[in-house]
This record gives C-alpha cells, sequence and structure tokens, in this order.
C-alpha cells in the first residue's frame, strides 16, 4: 500500500502536524510513504520518508508526474489540495475548517475522524538536540508571516545583555531575516554569542534549539520546533492567536498585552501603531525568562 502526505505549508504548521503525520504512518504501515509539501516542511521529515516538494510554479504539470498511490491524506484545505487528493489517490482526504481549539488539537481530530481514534498527537522531531558545552539561550526574532508578529531587535538585544552574563547566547533566524538578527547584534555588549541567523539547515536548526536552556521567541516556526523538544519557551504573542498557536508543550510563557485590537491576524498592523508589540518591554521578558533559570 502507497500513501502520500501533504503537509501544511509553514514550518510552524508542519511542526504542529507532525505527531499526526507520524501516527498516520504507524497506523497505516505502508509500503511506501510519500511526503509531499513545501521546502520547509518536507525537510522535517526528508530522514524517515521520501518526500517530493511543491513545485508551486509549476503544479499543473507537477501533479501528471506524482505518483500514483492509494490513500492521499492532505493537511491542507485549498482546492489544489482536494483536486491532488481526487487526482492522485483511489481515497484521498483534505483539512476541513471545521475544527475548534489548539492547531495540534485541529490536526489531531481531523486525523481522528479518518483512522478512527480518539488520541491528541504532540508535536514529534526525529532530530537529535545539539549538545551544548555551557547552558546556551536563544533569542528568535523573526516570524515569516509578516512584520506584525515581530518584537523589535533593540529590545531583543537588551534582553540578551541581560541573559547573557549567565548563559552563552545563539540569534536564530531564517533566510531573509538577517537584517534582523544583524541589528540585534549592532547593540549587543557581551561577546559570548553567535549570529546563526541564515546559515542553519533545518535539520541543523531543529537540533540547535532543541538543545536550548531556553528560548525566546516570536509567534513563529522555530517557536514549535522548540515545544516539540519539550524545551523552555518564552513566546512573545501579539496580533496573532496564542489559544490555538501557543507552544504545544507544558514548559513556556507568554507574553502579550491582550489588546483590544488583537488578535486581527494581520502581516502588517492594520492600524498603524503596533501596540501589541510596542508595550512589550524588554524588562517584561527578562522577568518572565529568569523565572525559568
Amino acid at each position: 500500500m502507497k500513501l502520500l502526505i501533504e503537509t501544511p505549508t509553514w514550518l510552524g504548521d508542519a511542526v504542529m502536524a507532525s505527531g499526526a503525520i507520524y501516527e498516520l504512518v504507524k497506523y497505516y504501515n505502508p509500503d511506501e510513504v510519500v511526503i509531499f509539501g513545501s521546502f520547509v516542511a518536507t525537510e522535517l521529515f526528508k530522514n524517515d520518508f521520501k518526500t517530493i516538494k511543491d513545485d508551486r510554479k509549476h503544479r499543473i504539470k507537477q501533479l501528471f508526474s506524482l505518483p500514483k498511490v492509494d490513500i492521499a491524506i492532505s493537511f491542507r484545505s485549498s482546492f489544489y489540495s482536494k483536486v491532488l487528493t481526487k487526482w492522485i489517490a483511489k481515497k484521498g482526504y483534505t483539512f476541513p475548517k471545521i475544527y475548534e481549539g489548539h492547531q495540534v488539537e485541529k490536526y489531531s481530530q481531523y486525523i481522528n475522524s479518518i483512522i478512527n481514534q480518539d488520541k491528541i498527537y504532540p508535536p514529534k522531531l526525529n532530530f537529535t538536540p545539539f549538545k551544548y558545552q555551557k547552558p546556551t539561550i536563544g533569542i528568535n526574532p523573526g516570524a515569516t508571516y509578516g512584520s506584525a508578529k515581530r518584537w523589535y531587535p533593540e529590545e531583543f538585544a537588551k534582553v540578551a545583555n541581560e541573559i547573557g552574563k549567565s548563559y552563552d547566547i545563539i540569534i536564530f533566524g531564517g533566510p531573509g531575516e538577517e537584517d534582523i538578527a544583524n541589528d540585534i547584534e549592532k547593540n549587543l555588549t557581551i561577546k559570548n554569542y553567535q549570529n546563526l541567523c541564515g546559515k542553519l539547515s533545518i535539520q541543523e536548526l531543529c537540533e540547535k534549539i532543541g538543545g536550548l536552556e531556553l528560548f525566546i521567541t516570536n509567534d513563529s516556526g522555530p517557536m514549535h520546533i522548540a515545544a516539540a523538544f519539550g524545551a523552555k519557551i518564552v513566546a512573545l504573542f501579539g496580533p496573532t492567536k496564542y489559544t490555538e498557536t501557543s507552544p504545544y508543550n507544558t514548559s513556556y510563557k507568554i507574553v502579550t498585552k491582550d489588546l483590544e485590537c488583537a488578535p486581527c491576524m494581520k502581516r502588517e498592523c492594520p492600524l498603524g501603531h503596533h501596540e501589541c508589540m510596542k508595550l512589550i518591554t524588554a524588562d517584561e521578558v527578562i522577568k518572565v525568562s529568569k523565572e525559568f533559570l
């Protein structure tokens, strides 16, 4: 039996779906598994399964070249995914937007409806955490979805300068976020730090985050990576729904202002003031962080 699984597009969503994806493979125990999705999503699973990158520029052409399978299960709800699962599979499923709760729970409910189980599948990543010589704190100033989710580099630098008195610091971030990381670096007074923004593969990113003492981060894909490893997390939330996308583990604290205009779910602040993030101070993030240390 051949099984194809289409992942969510975004890194964080793919991490939140990872437990459900591994459960599907365990349940069906197929002869062949194909993971289909975006580059960042498929990188999470390439060591375990065959992966095919979603060629968004040539989707129709790619549709005809994809392998025929017995079952196709998509974690997306787009029209393309509905066409995809019907075209390549004898039996196909796409994600319906009918579930409530945390995104991990939504994905779990979806899978339970297919395989007739009643479980929650926490994020699961098959990478070995990196072993640091000294306890190390990670800071993650980026957020791929948009600028509204990002706290400010100078504020991250204040936190790093204080926490860095006792712990080594690593600045994380993905390609295209180097300017933000560099702005933090310009404001650092400590010397015991590394700027790894844009320098890591997805596997290296997972391994480095997995070994951290604490991860201080915006709502982002790397935040969910940290959650999958059970890392301690201080998560800064502004325009997004922390009830649905908070770290899915038990070792996190959320810093948010719960403004009336939030969560707006916009890429950029529609009111132009961005107070949901501006009102978060370095002092309160430092205080919350030290409660973990």
